[in-house]
């Protein structure tokens, strides 16, 4: 396929900065937020019959209405109304680390955004990062990361034309080490939200999933983020199994493609790891014949990466550098997650590989139409195999 295929018009202001929030003014002014990570919207789409869903519906399958008369929009909790007793979600577990932080060059005093991409050395203290303006960041400068504390890095090498080596020169244990510079640092949002507004606290929560707990992602598998503790508790309840995987989620699904023949585009790589715990769960859901949903492109992308051509899950530690694109025929997940993603972009091709190349982009077409909020805050689509 062709790159200019998945190419759609996104408006502005439906690019989503923030998760679903309640918002309240305080006396004084400031405003107060309640963030409701579960209560985006979702959109439904069925693969075989070629039909997608977008409102709530009674028992007897009628629309259901609001006070204003409208009908009312799937929100992310209802999902759970589309698994039964078997079925089974298969989760990436990765943690996000806060590798955005900000230091000044010496001599200048030039403002250098820093972030950090992974660890090359405990030892030596030495990082793989980005810097932002590269023109301005050479071998041997030196940059400042607070003014009264003692984190000064120095840049040792080029890598790209944004990217450095660099060496912290800090003299303490490497626990207390990597302490002091994620304090420094905030949540790593993509550069479409950073751009139109700053990182807060929130987002350091906000940007992590649930149940996140293998540290090395510099940006959140986006489609977990809508799952809250009640929803996945009202999933236990109703007898779906979970299963966890780890794929460190880097910054190679934002990078623009360049080639208008996608065959000819190379993804990063991303470390994953598939453990036996996960391919047991997985496996005696598929055996049984129950649903096992895919939860995000990335997560997608790793149990291709490892599924037997037995169509069964197999243990994996390893890297992962699959980029998926329609046609493409899946061999583990019989449905599928994911959010609402940015024109040309490598999520949206995963997703459109997945629910079909026509029927994907007609659920970008109504979600464009009817408001639908798009990236990694935004809303989620998600795709049945009947």
């Amino acid at each position: 396929m062709k790159l200019t295929q998945f190419k759609f018009k996104l408006p502005e202001d439906q690019v989503a900065l923030e998760p679903p929030c309640k918002a309240f003014s305080n006396p004084d002014g400031t405003v107060d937020k309640i963030y409701h990570r579960d209560e985006c919207r979702l959109m439904v789409a069925h693969r075989k019959s070629r039909t997608l869903e977008m409102f709530r519906k009674d028992a007897d399958g009628n629309e259901v209405k609001g006070a204003d008369g409208k009908p009312v929009y799937l929100s992310f909790r209802d999902i759970v109304n589309y698994f039964d007793d078997g079925d089974a979600f298969i989760f990436n577990d990765t943690k996000v680390f806060p590798a955005r932080l900000y230091g000044t060059k010496e001599k200048t005093d030039a403002k250098i955004e820093v972030f950090l991409l992974r660890e090359l050395n405990e030892e030596l203290r030495l990082w793989d990062v980005l810097v932002e303006p590269a023109r301005k960041i050479r071998i041997g400068n030196k940059l400042f990361f607070n003014e009264d504390g003692p984190m000064v890095a120095e840049v040792i090498d080029n890598t790209t034309s944004r990217g450095r080596t660099l060496r912290f020169l800090y003299d303490c244990p490497h626990d207390e080490f990597k302490r002091e510079l994620f304090a420094l640092g905030e949540a790593p949002l993509p550069r479409y939200i950073i751009d139109r507004r700053p990182a807060t606290a929130d987002d350091m929560e906000n940007f992590q999933t649930i149940f996140a707990r293998n540290e090395g992602a510099v940006t959140a598998p986006a489609t977990g983020l809508h799952f809250s503790r009640e929803l996945m508790k009202m999933m236990e309840i109703r007898g779906i199994s979970t299963a966890f995987i780890t794929v460190h989620c880097s910054l190679g699904c934002f990078d623009p493609i360049e080639v208008e023949d996608l065959t000819k585009h190379k993804m990063n790589s991303e470390q994953m790891i598939v453990g036996a715990e996960a391919c047991k769960t997985v496996n005696d859901a598929k055996l049984a014949g129950h649903r096992v949903c895919a939860v995000g492109v990335s997560t997608a992308r790793a149990t291709e990466t490892a599924v037997g051509t037995d169509g069964l899950l197999k243990e994996y530690d390893g890297w992962t550098n699959k980029f998926i694109f329609p046609p493409y025929e899946f061999g583990m997940a019989n449905s599928m997650v994911a959010n609402f993603y940015h024109p040309e972009s490598t999520m949206l091709m995963a997703t459109a590989a997945f629910g079909g190349y026509e029927l994907t982009m007609q659920a970008y077409e109504t979600a464009v139409e009817n408001g639908y909020r798009f990236g990694c805050y935004g809303d989620a689509l998600l795709i049945l195999d009947d």
